[in-house]
């Protein structure tokens, strides 16, 4: 079940195959066992599992709030959450317990949606790599992976194991971390110059940094007021899109927002693969990373290639 995308889950939920206090002591079980990836700085397993409880008495009466009803989510640790300490993963912020949430975060609990915990990050979110906060570096669960492991048995010579971790990418590699190995359905995370697609890259996850202006920054501590942006991290585009749809819209609290009404986000049905046309940059730095697998794939003449736009100031 922790496999399934949102719709799956929410309907599955409706139809009683799963309950969310199960849902979410699964979550809370994975949590445990992948305590080595450190991708959370606090786990609020009992706010959880009330959220469980109520959840599932609104699914007994038949009044789900909405599509994450009963749905555990994570949120990086410089949202701001009524209640649970909120870090920015500095000593700066150490023991502050904000009395409000960001709005995002909000958003998410009127959906019902149950929150596992406050996700690590590097430090003020200034960094890419999740490496540089004071509760240690968060660890990519490919890490732990069957292939990669024994690619590292091949070249490691009575090495310790635990010290070939690959990186997450950041700063929300918490988040990504999170999502990618299945201790929640969705994060949050916030993006200034790559921080939600970056770690969802490194990750193999789905990281939507939406436009800015589009979703509230309202309780989101800033790293730069002009950039910042709350992210979308999930498993799949259609569970970004449905997040997405959650959280965009106008908010009084943050004047930046946009003020028009927001229109649901709908994904295109792409069946006919035929139609769809790849384009690959003729940069040579970008060619000689490119995959063997990519450069021999056939696609006919849908593979096109282009020449980077590339300015010069004289």
């Amino acid at each position: 079940m922790l496999g399934r995308t949102l719709r799956e889950v929410s309907e599955a939920l409706k139809q009683g195959l799963v309950t969310p206090t199960e849902l979410c002591q699964r979550c809370l079980s994975l949590i445990k066992k992948t305590k080595i990836l450190n991708a959370y700085i606090t786990v609020s397993e009992e706010v959880a599992l009330k959220q469980a409880e109520e959840s599932e008495k609104r699914y007994k009466k038949g009044h789900s709030l909405g599509d994450l009803d009963g749905i555990p989510v994570a949120v990086k640790d410089n949202f701001s959450t009524a209640g649970i300490e909120t870090t920015c993963a500095s000593n700066m912020l150490k023991g502050y317990v904000p009395p409000y949430n960001a709005t995002v975060v909000q958003k998410l609990l009127d959906q019902g949606a149950l929150l596992m915990g406050k996700t690590n990050l590097d430090e003020f979110a200034m960094g890419s790599g999740s490496t540089d906060g004071i509760f240690g570096p968060v660890k990519n669960p490919w890490s732990y992976s069957k292939q990669y492991r024994e690619k590292r048995k091949q070249k490691s010579h009575g090495e310790n194991e635990d010290s070939h971790w690959l990186i997450t990418g950041g700063s929300s590699g918490g988040s990504a971390a999170a999502v990618s190995a299945f201790t929640c359905f969705a994060a949050l995370g916030s993006d200034t110059g790559g921080s939600t697609r970056n770690p969802a890259a490194h990750c193999g996850v789905v990281g939507l940094k939406p436009s800015y202006g589009l979703v509230s920054r309202h309780g989101l501590i800033p790293l730069v007021n002009s950039m910042d942006v709350p992210g979308i991290l999930t498993r799949c585009v259609d569970d970004a899109a449905i997040v997405l749809g959650i959280l965009a819209g106008h908010d009084p609290k943050d004047s930046t927002t946009i003020q028009d009404p927001v229109k649901p986000f709908t994904l295109p049905s792409l069946t006919d693969m035929s139609k769809l046309c790849i384009g690959i940059p003729k940069v040579s730095l970008f060619t000689k990373v490119l995959s063997s697998q990519i450069q021999s794939t056939d696609l006919g003449n849908r593979l096109v290639g282009f020449e980077a736009l590339l300015c010069h100031f004289y």
